[in-house]
């Protein structure tokens, strides 16, 4: 059967709906996927990725000529919201779609697009983000990773660490030092973008077990690693407006993500009768109060739909939207911790506790872990109080915070 991998914009949106519903009827699998924090769960996820692919369902968003379908706004908040719907699995390849592909579309070469794009799109290839390095908190322009030029080369040297996926992935991009000298003067300069083939020799990644127990993240080391020049995005020492669009895009609407805090309350919801709480005014409560955030947060994603569709500029409702997120995201799960009461404070495998049912068990295991997720996503892709300062002195134009000379 053919696929179709582009949009008919003559047609409607709920005809696209529809379209993509039977689709994922079809085709998501009848049992939830190994968590994909384990190499098993991650290859299961990874196969996914590939159907999605295959279906033409990887980015409907990303134009036709990078292998997406063209989708406008009001077809992508569609799918999103049909994906869910369907509880299809979680995506494993966002660094790739929502980060470095938008990035080679702005600022990469004809070559490097023809050469990443298309294994970024069908998952072949995985790839993490090296931004954050240890001791450098939030002033990312404080990175100490350094890419010493020699003929065609870099020389690579560093570490950066909380690298997403990191254990998975197969490339690398990073933000690395490569004019010293020109930090002396403005520490944002001096600094590029660059590819790194996590196989090259040199390089080792070492994963990170969580305070939940999964490894998700890892911490990457270079030694003396040898990368090639032409693995520059956007032009040596001038890494820092990349890496300013990859935030941009971390933290804006990814239009049709509401759909996603949906579920989770519908979740909460379960939790709640679970706990024989269905008649509990306090946990209807707080049940309420969540999906009034939740409902909040669908109405902003149509609000900057329509924006984006009539030409407005969304740059500066990123730090707006990455702060209202995290911190609903964080609400919603704290709430559920709350409601599991004393459950809520052991962290410890539930299948050890005698007399644990299996569905107290599962939700012990799912509301630990997401509330840990939602801790570290107030700190990820700029801290709560960065996207404060953010909204402060760049959109409401207030006086900018004290800075040490």
């Amino acid at each position: 059967m053919s696929v179709q991998t582009t949009i008919d914009h003559t047609s409607s949106a709920d005809e696209f709906r529809t379209q993509v519903r039977q689709w994922l009827a079809g085709n998501v699998p009848a049992e939830p996927l190994l968590p994909w924090t384990t190499r098993e769960g991650f290859d299961q996820h990874r196969q996914w990725e590939r159907t999605l692919f295959e279906g033409g369902y990887a980015a409907v968003d990303w134009p036709v000529e990078y292998g997406g379908r063209g989708a406008g706004l009001r077809h992508t908040i569609a799918f999103a919201e049909e994906y869910y719907r369907a509880r299809a699995p979680e995506r494993v390849n966002m660094g790739g779609l929502y980060l470095l592909g938008p990035v080679l579309m702005q600022y990469g070469t004809e070559e490097q697009r023809r050469r990443w794009i298309p294994d970024l799109l069908s998952c072949r290839t995985i790839w993490c983000q090296g931004f954050s390095e240890p001791g450098s908190g939030s002033d990312l322009a404080s990175l100490r990773t350094q890419a010493v030029r020699d003929g065609e080369h870099f020389v690579v040297n560093g570490q950066k660490i909380w690298t997403s996926m990191g254990g998975f992935a197969d490339w690398i991009f990073a933000l690395v030092r490569t004019d010293p000298e020109a930090a002396k003067q403005r520490k944002h300069a001096g600094i590029t973008f660059l590819c790194i083939d996590l196989r090259s020799p040199g390089v080792t990644v070492r994963p990170l077990a969580m305070v939940d127990g999964t490894k998700g993240f890892a911490e990457v080391f270079f030694t003396d690693v040898r990368v090639p020049v032409e693995n520059v995005v956007g032009g040596i020492d001038q890494g820092w407006k990349v890496a300013m669009s990859t935030l941009g895009f971390e933290r804006g609407a990814v239009f049709g993500d509401h759909a996603k805090f949906s579920n989770d309350v519908a979740a909460l919801a379960g939790l709640i009768r679970h706990r024989g709480l269905a008649q509990d005014s306090l946990a209807l409560d707080e049940l309420g109060r969540v999906l009034v955030e939740t409902e909040v947060y669908r109405a902003n994603v149509y609000r900057l739909a329509a924006l984006a569709e009539s030409g407005g500029d969304l740059d500066r409702t990123a730090s707006i939207n990455k702060l209202y997120w995290t911190e609903m995201q964080h609400d919603i799960f704290a709430t559920g911790l709350r409601l599991m009461g004393e459950d809520g404070a052991i962290v410890a495998d539930p299948s050890a506790v005698a007399g644990v049912d299996p569905v107290t068990a599962h939700a012990w295991r799912h509301w630990h872990h997401r509330y840990w997720y939602a801790r570290a996503a107030l700190i990820f892709g700029g801290t709560s109080e960065i996207q404060r300062n953010i909204i402060s002195e760049r959109v409401l134009g207030l006086p900018m915070e004290p800075r040490p000379s």
